[in-house]
């Protein structure tokens, strides 16, 4: 008896289906990629009916769903009305990656957990009220970490801490403002650990703000486009040391992110009850550090 292909269908919010996913889900030995763009909660129900009606038994494993766009408040709405679809044991295997966001926060704190561990140690998170820094702040106070939410705007902050909060995080979360020199200094300030996560091409700290910082050991920066969101540390640096401490930038936690998705991808399909949150996600990631030697 033949195996079925493994079909992936792909929900991304945005008009043109994100490029970079599709790749990622081919490379990681998808066979037939169905992707729909411009999609919103209300849009899924047939379709995710099709995938699931459509084989029975241990073939129902060779169907998921991807969820992905720029837009990830959508891109949760999406996740929530797919898996109101599913009853019993009638489901597929869904993950949730938009904006690259659970991916990228669970490989940029596991570079962390290479060096130090989180619980207990201080972490400054700049940008962290976007989609890539909630999730950052999110992991390192599940785990116990004392998390600095560093914004522009501190009720954004506050909101960020209080979602936290809510949602079980164990470790210390204290909203910031970084808006003008002396905040961001009281900011960085006795930091472990500085993460920026900041939007593509903003710059968020100057070689001269951290390099002489006393109390950090690693510093990550996870904008990949010119100018780097922590000035002098190269887009490709992977635990490499720079002024007295340990530095990543993006491509270098992207080898990881990278690793993580496409394991994340190939988990789908070894059974039909599989839901990649953050927190799944992660889990991938953990289990792929613990397996190498970095």
């Amino acid at each position: 008896m033949s195996t079925k292909p493994k079909i992936l269908i792909q929900f991304d919010s945005d008009q043109h289906p994100s490029v970079f996913d599709s790749v990622v889900a081919i490379d990681s030995g998808v066979d037939q990629l169905l992707p729909f763009g411009s999609m919103e909660a209300v849009d899924v129900r047939e379709l995710v009916h099709g995938a699931m009606f459509t084989r029975g038994g241990d073939s129902l494993k060779r169907t998921a769903i991807f969820i992905g766009g720029s837009r990830v408040k959508s891109a949760e709405q999406i996740l929530r009305a797919v898996v109101d679809c599913f009853f019993g044991n009638v489901r597929v295997s869904v993950m949730l990656d938009a904006n690259g966001a659970n991916t990228t926060a669970s490989a940029a704190v596991l570079c962390l957990q290479r060096h130090l561990s989180v619980n207990e140690i201080t972490v400054g998170v700049l940008g962290a009220t976007g989609s890539v820094g909630q999730r950052v702040c999110r992991l390192l106070s599940s785990q116990g970490a004392n998390v600095r939410i560093g914004s522009r705007s501190l009720q954004r902050a506050t909101s960020l801490a209080s979602r936290i909060q809510d949602s079980g995080g164990c470790g210390s979360l204290t909203p910031m403002t970084t808006d003008g020199p002396h905040n961001l200094e009281q900011f960085i300030q006795d930091c472990d650990a500085i993460i920026a996560t900041g939007a593509a091409g903003v710059q968020l700290l100057k070689k001269e703000k951290w390099q002489d910082l006393s109390a950090c050991k690693v510093a990550i920066d996870l904008n990949a486009v010119p100018p780097e969101g922590i000035e002098g540390i190269d887009v490709t640096s992977a635990g490499q040391v720079t002024a007295g401490k340990l530095v990543y930038g993006a491509i270098g936690v992207g080898n990881l992110k990278m690793k993580i998705h496409k394991r994340a991808i190939a988990t789908l399909f070894e059974s039909n009850d599989h839901i990649l949150d953050l927190d799944a996600v992660y889990d991938i990631g953990k289990k792929l550090e613990e397996a190498s030697d970095f």
